[in-house]
């Protein structure tokens, strides 16, 4: 179902709880309402959701902001950028909470409860003995003035339940589930402010929203189940309530809930791997949401113009590392060489084959090393491992089969006459290396393969890998040949 058909701005939030890093899934969340927002002309606003004291941390919150921008998701309203609706986080907001605590008080559809957790827990297993649907039910619904002041007297704290009514249907409308319709009976009266006076999430977020005029909100799958409570609170409270669309799980490619044995979780890591913003809000359009063609790789300005809630789907999306690859791999490529360099860089100086200090020749040489990387890697995290040969002259075999390769009884011939001509090549490029190939193809009168195969395989050990041609200027001429004959030695070749 369409959601933005009439003419009222479409506000949206992205409301995360700053207690630990930055989900990929978190991120994509955020993503879904920053493309809608974008695509209506709409709003963003960023809340934090801090009410969790014990794991909350400015240092979480950090992180996610962090990220955002990273990912080039701007918000249009809320923490740090302001605007009429703060305070922008939940722990500054208990005054506002208050108020309208005390008019569910006062018309009768909130009271105090004062059960213990141990008698909570006693009637939540009496409940299940019995087969029945764990939930309160109510034993604080009627209290006395005398009963009150008895559990005051104990020096009980109360919490505040919310009086949920009897034999309601509540009807959400998803713009990703359809209609699903929840009944009341099932729910029993649910904690709104804890014993601390601390608002719970189901109670903190509907007034939130509504006092920021929040028109949809989008989140994850997990948050369905909470609808319903929070559909009785904008009742009770006279609020409006937003449009809902509560997006699918994320699942690892063995179809269980994403965690760390399926890889990196949280949006950091990915940027210490060296993934690229695009790369990742690319993928991560993909994930639930189909666009109305076969076309995989999209721009942020093409998400934007392609995106619809219409074509997000209800089915669990599996979080493919071998796609994100793919598809971090085509923007790799796109990148200039400056930006290239500019990506490998913290990651060749992590396995120092750089110190970021270089200048001049030394400089140039490495961003043509690193350049021979870029066809090949996926994020920049790679690049080291595959250019590790241009600082290492040390290397085995991949196995028997390239080793083999040495032993044919035309190498000798090739490897003498490359041997002998290199070093009188004056402008060792890529051009010359080339030339020499072909020269001593037409010297041997052997097939190309028969010419480049036992070279690669002396240089470097394998049988596939980078262009000769790019290589061996590199190199150079005194490398090329102390490489080759170590590996002709190791392999028993005599020339």
């Amino acid at each position: 179902m369409c959601c933005c058909c009439n003419n009222e701005e479409v506000r949206v939030r992205f409301a995360p709880s700053p207690t630990g890093p930055f989900h990929i899934g978190g991120a994509r969340s955020a993503l879904f309402n920053w493309l809608l927002a974008r695509k209506t002309g709409g709003k963003l606003i960023l809340r934090i959701e801090d009410t969790d004291r014990e794991r909350s941390t400015p240092e979480s919150e950090e992180n996610i902001k962090a990220a955002l921008k990273w990912l080039g998701m701007d918000w249009d309203e809320g923490v740090d950028v302001g605007g009429p609706n703060g305070p922008y986080h939940q722990m500054e907001r208990l005054d506002i909470y208050k108020k309208y605590t005390d008019q569910l008080l006062a018309e009768g559809k909130a009271y105090y409860c004062y059960c213990t957790d141990e008698e909570l827990e006693e009637e939540r297993q009496s409940l299940i003995k019995a087969g029945k649907m764990p939930r309160y039910m109510g034993k604080c619904r009627n209290l006395t003035a005398e009963q009150i002041a008895q559990f005051e007297a104990e020096g009980r704290k109360p919490t505040v339940r919310f009086r949920v009514p009897a034999d309601k249907q509540i009807l959400v409308r998803d713009m990703v589930r359809g209609d699903v319709v929840f009944d009341s009976n099932n729910i029993g009266d649910f904690v709104i402010v804890k014993s601390d006076g601390i608002p719970t999430y189901n109670y903190a977020v509907v007034i939130d929203d509504a006092l920021m005029h929040i028109t949809h909100v989008i989140r994850a799958e997990e948050h369905l189940s909470n609808t319903p409570r929070q559909c009785l609170i904008y009742d009770a409270l006279g609020f409006k309530q937003p449009t809902f669309g509560h997006i699918s799980l994320i699942l690892g490619k063995d179809h269980t809930k994403m965690s760390k044995r399926h890889g990196a979780t949280s949006v950091d890591q990915y940027r210490q791997l060296g993934y690229l913003p695009a790369g990742i809000n690319n993928f991560l359009a993909l994930l639930g949401w189909a666009p109305n063609s076969e076309q995989e790789i999209f721009s942020m300005e093409e998400l934007i113009k392609e995106f619809s809630m219409d074509r997000v789907a209800k089915n669990p999306a599996v979080f493919d590392i071998d796609k994100l690859n793919w598809i971090n791999q085509h923007y790799m490529r796109q990148l200039d060489a400056e930006a290239f360099f500019e990506a490998a860089k913290p990651h060749m100086i992590a396995a120092g084959y750089m110190t970021g200090e270089e200048e001049g020749e030394k400089l140039a040489w490495l961003k043509r090393v690193v350049a021979t990387a870029q066809e090949h890697v996926s994020y920049a995290a790679q690049i080291p491992a595959c250019v590790e040969m241009y600082f290492n002259d040390e290397f085995d075999f991949e196995n028997e089969e390239a080793e083999s390769v040495l032993k044919v009884e035309t190498v000798p011939t090739v490897i003498n006459m490359l041997l002998e001509e290199l070093p009188k090549v004056e402008n060792l490029d890529n051009a010359a290396v080339k030339a020499l190939f072909k020269q001593i193809q037409k010297g041997t009168k052997l097939k190309g393969k028969d010419v480049f195969m036992p070279i690669r395989v002396a240089l470097t050990g394998n049988q596939h890998g980078p262009e000769l041609a790019a290589m061996v200027p590199l190199l150079g001429v005194e490398r090329t040949a102390a490489r080759i004959k170590a590996s002709l030695a190791k392999a028993g070749v005599e020339l």
